[in-house]
């Protein structure tokens, strides 16, 4: 993804905008990452430069508590214990 793309960006479910960036691995475009809406506290995976920012009807808790789990030091911590609609915490 880049970086640009996150000036047009709004979150699909609550409509916020500005979102906040969280890039994991990057080269010319952020290949792993996570975008997050400060305002209802969603989180959108940044996959192979793809972000995948879809309504939570439509997401998959264990693709998105996999790649959670994976990048959990670098999210903010309050996202990985309250983050919509998939969290760690919830999951226990």
């Amino acid at each position: 993804m880049k970086r640009r793309l996150l000036d047009i960006l709004a979150c699909p479910m609550c409509r916020h905008y500005p979102l906040d960036l969280f890039a994991f691995r990057e080269g010319d475009e952020i290949d792993e990452g996570a975008i997050v809406c400060s305002n209802c506290k969603r989180w959108y995976p940044i996959i192979e430069a793809i972000p995948h920012m879809l309504p939570d009807e439509l997401r998959k808790a264990d693709e998105d508590l996999s790649f959670m789990e994976r990048w959990k030091e670098k999210l903010p911590k309050e996202i990985v214990e309250k983050g919509k609609p998939f969290n760690l915490v919830m999951e226990k």
